[in-house]
């Protein structure tokens, strides 16, 4: 689609511009990186954590736009951090980025994201776009920054309809560690920092990284194990040499049918030796599709972290933090699958159990606190299986 003549021309002093694969262009001002990059675009509703979520590998090639209008308030650290790999391209959000104000900020946002090679987009009516992926679905888009404000439109847009997106793409390999590697550290605390983990007598949990948050494995530390990382194509012959007591699958990008064409015979295989298993987005995602379910690309995802998810053992809601375009659809789960959660939003699969089997997973995020304790129990009912 070629662009438009009746399109708004540049608007003086524009620095930065989205170029959406229909030909809309969203001016703004740029910050952060420059050059341009290519991504799903989508929205986040949290008020808090922006540097979590611009640093969580499950928002690899996405843009996310930032309901919160105050993006930027409270700076950056190292602390904050939950993968050192690719996370979100860049970030748009409405009102331009000022000095961070926060006794624990580093780093202003924008010296940060420069560094880190994502490109921002301030001075958007982020509340218009949020609208129009909600109604049209998460487009495919180019976000650009160029400090002089040139810009070939053409290429951008050519550069965004190219794009395949994310269905049928495997990203958690992109994403992953190399080697397996010794998790160390606990949780977070106000002047103490992250605590050291303790004790080799500890339940044994092989997580599979397939894009995985820090604080995932921080929180099974804090639940009572001893954790080893692998990477997500390690074998179930790789898994078996290290001895677990039981498997973790983490979170991760992408779409889960492309990840599972290697990962789903493993964790078939796993269920079959009756090793427990639990597994957070992504891998709940890929528990699914092991026992028999398919997978769904979602119109426009379930990302921020006020989701209201019911447990249907009991009729508790817990108040999560969610990170997926893609879900379990509820419809194919077989027999032999408990459904044990479901979203209040929209209804859609948030978790299940297997029947006879030490093995569920939860489509949401635990190890981010929103509620904030309300879900860590799944940690420690996971942990409590291995002993």
């Amino acid at each position: 689609m070629a662009l438009s003549a009746s399109l708004p021309a540049q608007p003086k002093g524009a620095t930065g511009v989205l170029v959406l694969a229909d030909g809309t262009v969203i001016w703004g001002k740029g910050f952060g990186a420059t050059g341009s990059a290519v991504g799903e675009v989508c929205f986040n509703t949290a008020m808090t954590g922006y540097q979590e979520v611009l640093t969580d590998p499950s928002y690899a090639a996405q843009i996310v736009t930032f309901t919160f209008p105050h993006i930027g308030n409270v700076g950056t650290n190292a602390e904050d951090v939950e993968s050192n790999v690719e996370g979100a391209v860049g970030c748009v959000v409405r009102e331009e980025v000022t000095r961070h104000s926060n006794f624990r900020a580093e780093r202003e946002l924008v010296e940060w994201m420069s560094e880190q090679g994502k490109i921002g987009l301030s001075g958007v009516d982020t509340r218009a776009l949020t609208r129009r992926i909600r109604t049209g679905g998460a487009p495919n888009a180019v976000i650009a920054h160029d400090k002089q404000g040139q810009f070939d439109l053409p290429a951008l847009l050519k550069q965004a309809q190219e794009w395949p997106g994310l269905e049928g793409m495997d990203l958690a390999k992109v994403v992953s560690r190399e080697k397996h590697e010794g998790w160390e550290g606990g949780p977070w605390a106000l002047g103490q920092g992250y605590a050291n983990s303790q004790g080799d007598d500890r339940p044994h949990v092989v997580a599979i990284d397939y894009g995985s948050k820090d604080n995932i494995f921080r929180n099974l530390v804090k639940a009572g194990a001893r954790v080893t990382v692998v990477p997500a194509q390690a074998s179930l012959e790789d898994i078996e040499a290290l001895k677990p007591d039981g498997v973790f699958l983490s979170n991760g990008p992408g779409d889960p049918a492309a990840t599972g064409e290697y990962a789903v015979p493993t964790i078939k295989a796993l269920l079959d030796k009756d090793v427990p298993v639990f597994g957070i987005c992504l891998g709940h995602q890929l528990l699914g599709l092991a026992v028999g379910a398919q997978t769904t690309k979602m119109n426009q995802g379930h990302r921020g972290a006020n989701h209201p998810v019911k447990r249907l053992e009991d009729g508790v809601v817990e108040i999560t933090s969610m990170n997926h375009g893609f879900a379990v659809d509820r419809d194919t789960l077989p027999d032999t699958v408990e459904e044990t959660h479901v979203s209040l939003f929209d209804g859609s699969n948030a978790g299940l159990s297997v029947k006879g089997k030490k093995a569920f997973g939860v489509q949401y995020h635990p190890e981010a606190s929103p509620g904030p304790q309300d879900s860590f129990y799944l940690f420690e009912r996971f942990v409590g299986m291995l002993s």
